[in-house]
């Protein structure tokens, strides 16, 4: 089943891989009625996810789970990528463990949303020419300007992604 047990008592996940359908090949929505979230496709969620502009990174600093808003791109069809200095605390917290990374779009006035998450291992990229090819394809950092030598790339290969969508109603939604 992999090293993530699956949702707490009365939720699914989606596991990286899979994309639940009906029997027609519509994207089947399981929906928790607690809750009033539709849970959302493997390829739903990237698809939301590769549109977001800022993400958060969830990882662990001094033993106390710490956000952290960041920009970031995928990488070929699911891998998140982003870019920070060499030496800062970000990049020591995240090289080599599991994360999670998190975007979301809420419009709270009309109660519809949907938030996607990625959890996976983290690693920086040490291969030059990956990094040379990020360095023209891959984010922008908020903290150095273009072409700093400093900065390296980490990459959070998806084990698991779930995506769930708020709607007020079947036909109020945010995504286009």
């Amino acid at each position: 089943m992999g090293p993530y047990p699956g949702g707490a008592a009365g939720r699914s996940v989606v596991r990286a891989g899979s994309d639940r359908r009906t029997a027609t090949g519509e994207p089947n929505r399981v929906m928790n009625a607690h809750d009033g979230f539709d849970e959302l496709g493997r390829q739903e969620s990237l698809r939301l996810l590769s549109r977001a502009p800022v993400g958060r990174v969830i990882h662990t600093r001094r033993a106390l789970p710490a956000v952290l808003p960041v920009r970031f791109c995928l990488d070929g069809d699911s891998a998140v990528v982003l870019r920070a200095p060499a030496r800062s605390e970000l990049v020591r917290a995240l090289d080599g463990v599991v994360v999670a990374f998190e975007v979301d779009e809420m419009d709270a006035g009309a109660r519809v949303g949907w938030s996607v998450v990625v959890t996976g291992r983290a690693t920086v990229v040490t291969s030059p020419d990956e990094h040379e090819r990020l360095s023209r394809t891959g984010p922008r950092s908020w903290a150095a300007p273009p072409g700093d030598a400093d900065e390296v790339f980490v990459r959070i290969e998806p084990e698991l992604v779930t995506g769930r969508e708020l709607t007020r109603g079947r036909g109020a939604r945010v995504t286009p």
